[in-house]
C-alpha cells in the first residue's frame, strides 16, 4: 500500500463572499494564498437553496488563473458538465447520490479536460465510492448536510475522512480528500490529521473579523502541525 502525502490546500468558498463585490473578494483570496477557488452550485432540488450558474463560474474566470473547484449540488449533472466545464471549471464534483451512471459522468468531465471529482453527503458511507475512486482525481466528503452555510461540523466525519483516506491509499494513492463543512481555525487541524487535504472554507475566511489574507493564514497555521498517518 502506498502512502502519499498530499500538500495542504486551502479553497475558499465564494458562497460566503459579498457578492455585491465578488472579484474584489476572489482576488484577495488568491493574494491572501489561496490554493483553489470552490464554487458552490445550488439547484433549489438537490439541496434546499439556488445559488448561481456557469455565468458566474465564467465570471469568476475572467478575475483569476487559480484552478475553479466547481461542486455541482444538483440533480442530474450530468446533463450540465460541458456548460461549466466551458465556464472554466478546473475540477468538477458530482454527487453520488445525484448520479444513476457515476461512471459514465466521471468518464465525460475526464474526456473533456476536467479533473473530476466526486462527492459523498455526511449519511453516505464511503463504500458508495469505492467502485469510482480509480477513475478520479478527488473524493469530497461533505461534513455538513450541503445546502447551507456557516453550518456546525458534525463530529463523527473525522473518522469518515481517515477511513476514506485509508480506502484511497489502498485503491488511487494520488486522489485528493476534499472536505467541505464547518471548518475553522479551531479544527482545521484535525480534519488534516484525519486525511483530509483540500480544505474548503467560507465564512472562515470571508468574515468581518479579520482580512482574508489573515484568515488564510491563520488557518494555515493552525494545521501546520498536523499529519496524516496511516494507521
Amino acid at each position: 500500500m502506498m502512502i502519499t502525502q498530499h500538500p495542504l490546500k486551502i479553497a475558499p468558498s465564494i458562497l460566503a463572499a459579498d457578492f455585491g463585490h465578488l472579484a474584489d473578494e476572489v482576488r484577495m483570496a488568491v493574494q491572501g494564498g489561496a490554493d483553489y477557488i470552490h464554487l458552490d452550485i445550488m439547484d433549489g432540488r438537490f439541496v434546499p437553496n439556488i445559488s448561481f450558474g456557469p455565468l458566474i463560474v465564467a465570471a469568476v474566470r475572467q478575475v483569476t488563473d487559480l484552478p475553479l473547484d466547481v461542486h455541482l449540488m444538483i440533480e442530474e449533472p450530468e446533463r450540465y458538465v460541458e456548460a461549466f466545464i466551458e465556464a472554466g471549471a478546473s475540477i468538477l464534483t458530482v454527487h453520488a447520490e445525484a448520479c444513476v451512471h457515476l461512471h459514465r459522468t466521471v468518464q465525460r468531465i475526464t474526456e473533456l479536460g476536467c479533473r473530476a471529482g466526486v462527492a459523498l453527503n455526511p449519511s453516505t458511507p464511503i463504500e458508495a465510492a469505492r467502485e469510482i475512486l480509480p477513475f478520479v482525481d478527488m473524493i469530497l466528503v461533505m461534513t455538513v448536510n450541503p445546502g447551507f452555510g456557516a453550518q456546525r461540523f458534525i463530529e463523527t466525519s473525522t473518522s469518515k475522512l481517515r477511513r476514506m483516506r485509508k480506502m484511497q491509499a489502498e485503491l488511487n494513492p494520488i486522489c485528493e480528500l476534499e472536505v467541505d463543512g464547518g471548518i475553522y481555525a479551531d479544527n482545521i487541524d484535525d480534519v488534516v490529521r484525519n486525511g483530509a487535504n483540500v480544505i474548503v472554507v467560507g465564512s472562515a475566511v470571508f468574515n468581518s473579523q479579520a482580512t482574508v489574507k489573515e484568515n488564510i493564514a491563520e488557518l494555515r497555521r493552525s494545521a501546520s502541525s498536523a499529519v496524516w498517518r496511516q494507521a
